[in-house]
């Protein structure tokens, strides 16, 4: 069995080294002086994703073990946040793409998710009788709330959210240093929806972009990551900067890609069963064929006869 997506293996981050296939495996190479080299062997097999980060060269040889141990190897910024791109293996499960796909394609199981996001958000049941307008005036007035008690103990007066790229340096050191931890949120959100093979556009509560899954799921945590690192730098020179940073260093305290792989297979499976295998990632041994009546059908079959 492959290693579990949310294990302590499962993400493994590299900077400034040299990824290469030797005779033995793969490794990360760096230069320390010119006549030394250090080697570090990398497990592919037990590696669900790969975070390259600055500096990092790999050749073909090394991508295609990776792709063959399932790997999947994912271009990042600095520390593991702002995925630029993604490369999936091909023996990748489709199981939650679509699961995925389902829930969003059916208006009734898209507004479940929904709803049911929002109670992740708030901690407690949700009405079933409430509206979807509803829970966003909730959300509103809980936004506010945290925003005036974050204030308060920090002792910076009254606090509003604003977001605007056109004015950025203009923005008060809060508002810059949330914008700056939410983007490494969004990498590490996205990194983990490219490792379960899920696909980042298809949101439940956000629409019309290619993030809005990873938006999604952001919100669920900013509120005990993002923001409390926003207003503790509310009289940072670089809130930016450091922002990116002290939430870097936090998150050995959030635990949150076990937290992001658990909540996606919530929201995304029907019923929540611990006892049921919540494998993140399985093998593709064979591609199958869909028809509408009997669910799938063996591929590399000649149906020749059938339409005779």
């Amino acid at each position: 069995m492959l290693p579990r997506v949310a294990d302590s293996l499962s993400f493994l981050y590299l900077d400034m080294v040299r990824v290469v296939q030797d005779d033995t495996g793969v490794c990360a190479q760096i230069q320390v002086d010119d006549d030394h080299t250090d080697t570090v062997y990398i497990p592919t097999a037990a590696v669900s994703c790969l975070l390259l980060g600055p500096g990092v060269s790999v050749t073909t040889r090394a991508l295609a073990t990776l792709a063959r141990h399932g790997t999947s190897v994912v271009c990042t910024g600095s520390g593991g946040v702002r995925a630029y791109a993604g490369i999936l293996p091909d023996s990748l499960t489709t199981h939650w793409l679509e699961q995925q796909v389902n829930a969003w394609a059916n208006p009734a199981a898209r507004l479940d998710v929904a709803v049911r996001m929002y109670g992740m958000r708030f901690g407690d049941e949700v009405p079933e009788s409430i509206t979807l307008a509803q829970l966003r005036g909730m959300e509103g007035q809980r936004m506010k709330a945290l925003y005036r008690i974050l204030a308060q103990q920090h002792g910076i007066g009254r606090f509003r959210r604003n977001y605007h790229p056109d004015q950025w340096q203009e923005q008060d050191p809060v508002n810059l240093a949330l914008s700056a931890a939410n983007t490494c949120l969004y990498g590490i959100v996205h990194a983990a929806l490219l490792a379960l093979g899920c696909s980042t556009a298809l949101g439940f509560v956000h629409a019309g972009t290619q993030h809005a899954f990873v938006y999604d799921l952001a919100d669920l945590y900013k509120a005990g990551t993002t923001l409390p690192v926003a207003f503790s730098l509310h009289q940072s020179t670089d809130p930016e900067q450091e922002a990116r940073r002290k939430f870097r260093e936090e998150l050995r305290l959030f635990r949150l890609l076990p937290r992001i792989v658990q909540d996606i297979q919530t929201l995304l499976g029907s019923e929540v069963d611990d006892t049921a295998d919540r494998t993140e990632r399985h093998d593709v041994d064979m591609v199958h064929l869909w028809d509408p009546k009997t669910g799938v059908l063996p591929a590399g079959v000649n149906y020749g006869q059938e339409g005779s």
